[in-house]
C-alpha cells in the first residue's frame, strides 16, 4: 500500500515527480502525468485521482489481450475471384489492342484496316489483328477466305495455321480451310511461306496445298475472286471440299456415304438459289441429291 499512498499524495502534489521517478525507477509515470493534467482542469481532484489510480494499476498488472480474428478462406476466395474478374475485365475492355472480325455462315463482309487496305471475309471467316502496333506492323491473322486490297507500305504479313503470306501493296486471295490452303495473285506479287519453303506469286499464278500436298494449279485471268460476285469457282479439286464450300454458303450438312468424295470437280455454284448449286455440282459428277430439311443427301444414279 505504501507505493499507491505515495502515488496519491504525487498525484495530489504532496511528492515531487522527480522524487517519485527516484523511488520508481521502473514505473512509467507518462500516463499519471496526462491524467493529472486533465484533473486539473475539473473541480473534483480527488475522484480523478482514484481514477488515475485504477488506470495506472490496470496498466501495471494487467496485459492487453490480443483480439485473434478468425478468416472466413470461403469468403476470402470469392472476393479474390471477384477482383481477379474485375481487373481482367478491365484489362479487356481498356488494354485489349486486338480487332477482331468475324463472318457468319452465308455472310460476307467488307472492312478497312488502319491503313486503308480493304479486306473482304468470306462466309464462316475470322480475322485478327493489333491496331495499336499496325502502323509499325502490318500483320494479321486469318482464318477462312479473304481478297484483299494491300495499300503499299511496309511489309504487310497474313498469317494462317497453314502458311504465311507477305507482300508491300498488292491485291491477293488467301483461302484456308480444314486440308485446303491456297493463295491466289491478282496484282503485283505475293510471297508464300509454307513449311519454311517460300515461293513468289505473279499476277494469275496460284499455290496450293491439298490435305499437306503442294499440288499444281492453272494460272487464271481473273480480275478478282468469282465469290465477290457471290458465285464460288473451282478448278480440279476434290468433291470434298466442294461439299464444304456448299455447306458454309447454304447452311446445310450434306452426306455423302456412298459417293467417292475424293472425285475431281471443275466448275461453279451460285451462292444465290440453293437448288441450282446443287444441281451444279451433282449433274457433272452424274450424281443426285434429295433434301429434308438442312440435310441433303448426294447419291449416284444407280443406288437408287
Amino acid at each position: 500500500m505504501n507505493k499507491e499512498n505515495d502515488i496519491l499524495k504525487w498525484f495530489e502534489g504532496e511528492i515531487s515527480t522527480e522524487k517519485m521517478e527516484q523511488k520508481y525507477p521502473d514505473e512509467d509515470f507518462s500516463t499519471l502525468k496526462k491524467a493529472g493534467f486533465y484533473a486539473k482542469q475539473i473541480e473534483t481532484p480527488k475522484i480523478d485521482a482514484e481514477k488515475a489510480l485504477e488506470q495506472f494499476k490496470t496498466r501495471s498488472f494487467h496485459k492487453k489481450e490480443t483480439k485473434v480474428v478468425s478468416l472466413n478462406t470461403q469468403l476470402f476466395l470469392k472476393i479474390a475471384a471477384i477482383l481477379v474478374l474485375i481487373f481482367g475485365v478491365s484489362y479487356f475492355f481498356f488494354f485489349s489492342n486486338t480487332e477482331v472480325y468475324r463472318t457468319e455462315i452465308a455472310q460476307t463482309e467488307t472492312l478497312f484496316l488502319p491503313d486503308n487496305s480493304e479486306v473482304v471475309l468470306n462466309a464462316q471467316s475470322k480475322l485478327n489483328y493489333n491496331k495499336k502496333e499496325w502502323q509499325n506492323n502490318r500483320t494479321l491473322k486469318l482464318n477462312g477466305e479473304a481478297f484483299f486490297k494491300v495499300t503499299k507500305g511496309n511489309k504487310f504479313t497474313v498469317l494462317t495455321n497453314s502458311g504465311s503470306i507477305q507482300v508491300l501493296g498488292t491485291q491477293f486471295n488467301v483461302k484456308e480451310r480444314e486440308r485446303y490452303f491456297e493463295v491466289q495473285c491478282y496484282e503485283g506479287s505475293v510471297s508464300v511461306t509454307y513449311q519454311q519453303n517460300k515461293t513468289i506469286l505473279l499476277p494469275g499464278k496460284s499455290f496450293r496445298v491439298l490435305n499437306g500436298k503442294v499440288v499444281s494449279a492453272k494460272d487464271f485471268n481473273n480480275e478478282n475472286p468469282s465469290w465477290l460476285a457471290q458465285e464460288t469457282t473451282f478448278e480440279n479439286v476434290p468433291l470434298w471440299q466442294v461439299i464444304n464450300e456448299l455447306e458454309i454458303q447454304y447452311n446445310i450438312k450434306i452426306e455423302a456415304k456412298t459417293v467417292d468424295v475424293t472425285k475431281m470437280f471443275t466448275g461453279s455454284f451460285t451462292h444465290t438459289n440453293q437448288n441450282i448449286a446443287l444441281q451444279s455440282v451433282t449433274i457433272p459428277l452424274k450424281l443426285s441429291y434429295k433434301i429434308q430439311g438442312d440435310k441433303v443427301e448426294f447419291y449416284d444414279y444407280e443406288t437408287k
